[in-house]
Formats: C-alpha cells, structure tokens, sequence
C-alpha cells in the first residue's frame, strides 16, 4: 500500500506497463481506500483509459478500488465512480460492482479467461467483507458465471409489484433490509452490477419481469452529483421502453464526496 500520490501514479503506471508485456497475466493493482487513486489519475486518463484509442495498446490491468460510505470521513469514502464511467465510450473499460464473493470471483476469472484485454475497475466496498448477508455458498463459486444484472432473490409476486428499485453495490443490502423490516411485497430490488459497458438489454429483461410497475428508481448511497448516476441517466434510458421514466433517489448534491462527521453520516 502506498500513501503519496508520486507512488501511486509510479506503481499504477508500472502495472499498466507489465500488463502490456504481459497479456495473459491478470495484473491487479488494488487501493487501500479508494480515493487512493487520485494521485494516479494522470495514468488514467491519459494511458490506461484511452491507450487503445490512440496507440492501439491494449491492457488488461485491474483496479480494485475500496469505496462505500460507511462513516469514515471524505476522504476514504470515495473512489469517484463518476470520474471512471465520464471516461468509458467505445467500450475501452469495464466498471463494475459486485455485491457477493461469487460475483467478485467470475468477474475476476472473466477478465482472466477474456481473449480481449480491457482494463477493469472494481469497486470493492470493505464493510462488506463482515456483512454476513454478502455470502456466497461454494456452488456460486464452482458454477455460473459473471452477472451484469442480478435480478430479485426473494421473488416478490410479481403481480404485486409496482415499484422497482435498480441500485449498484452495498446500498443494496440497505434497501433489502428495509424491505424486510417493514414487510413491503411491492417493491422488487435489481442489482446493476456491471455500470459500464451498460447491460440495458438484461436491465429491460429484469424490469419485464413485474409488467404493472409503475416507478422506476435509481437508488444510490453518493451525492446526487457523484457515483454512478450521471452515468446511468444518459446511458440507460436508451435501452428501456419508452414508457419508463427513470428517478433518482441518492444524497442530494455536496460539494464534499462524504460528510466529516460521522453523526452527520448516520442521519
């Protein structure tokens, strides 16, 4: 782990280099906490974001980027998502949100077994390495595969239903206890994994599922301005029926990725 932004940018640029002299490798590059990465985002921008575009390069590289708010201040709550997704087009990365340690494993062995190198970010919430609920039983990891969208786990009827929350990440959890607490069957929860490139055709395939809801949601735990909604309000409305209009739940705008005061978190 390293804690200036000179040896950020040094070790994420040598990575990018060993990843493309290294084609079959999985290079991973990982972050104590997310907004660790502002220091390299010079290596970012110019090499590892668009090093395909301009010289035919193309790298393999992973991000694991540690971010979810849990209360520990500003500056380690963030690994602005919204900064990667600005830079994502002709699908030069992929960006992506697991939320079980079986996704994280088949998205980890799909960027392994991939013939297209593509670099990867991974957002990697640690409160979510004690969450009892983010399980995994050892079938998840020995079958299926890498899901861009999960659909509802508890199987609401679909009938009943007539509002669907879409949300990416440990967010997801809330909204599941929530629901839970307060025994409300009208409402069914998709898990975008994948933000980037954008899995329209199964998000429209998950929404399909309950044909009388009439609210859709995108429902996220950053500022109105940050994570994945920008990103997520131009992209996806494209692949959904027209019909559909897609709001946004979050945070409301700040300037600050996250408050300073863990009291002022918890409310």
């Amino acid at each position: 782990m390293f804690d200036s932004p000179l040896s950020e940018q040094g070790v994420l640029a040598f990575d990018y280099g060993y990843s493309l002299d290294c084609p079959e490798g999985l290079v991973i590059w990982e972050a104590q906490f997310g907004d660790f990465v502002n220091g390299a985002m010079t290596i970012i921008d110019e090499f590892i974001s668009s090093g395909e575009a301009k010289w035919g390069q193309r790298s393999g590289v992973t991000m694991l980027l540690p971010h979810g708010y849990e209360g520990q201040g500003p500056d380690h709550s963030s690994t602005r998502i919204e900064r990667f997704l600005q830079l994502c087009a002709e699908d030069n990365m992929t960006v992506a949100y697991p939320t079980t340690p079986a996704q994280h494993f088949h998205l980890l062995r799909a960027q392994a077994m991939s013939s297209v190198n593509r670099p990867l970010v991974v957002v990697t919430p640690k409160s979510m390495l004690r969450l009892k609920a983010a399980a995994s039983g050892p079938a998840d990891f020995t079958s299926g595969r890498w899901m861009p969208v999960l659909p509802d786990i508890e199987n609401p009827d679909p009938a009943g239903v007539t509002r669907v929350v879409l949300s990416a990440g440990k967010v997801y959890y809330d909204l599941a206890a929530a629901r839970r607490k307060a025994a409300d069957s009208s409402v069914a929860l998709i898990r975008v994994e994948q933000l980037y490139p954008t899995p329209g055709a199964q998000v429209r395939a998950a929404l399909a599922a309950y044909p009388n809801a009439t609210d859709v949601v995108w429902c996220q735990e950053e500022p109105a301005n940050m994570g994945p909604w920008s990103h997520i309000a131009l992209s996806l409305p494209e692949h959904l029926p027209s019909d559909i209009r897609l709001r946004r739940v979050s945070r409301r705008a700040a300037a600050s990725p996250a408050a300073g005061s863990s009291k002022v978190h918890e409310a």
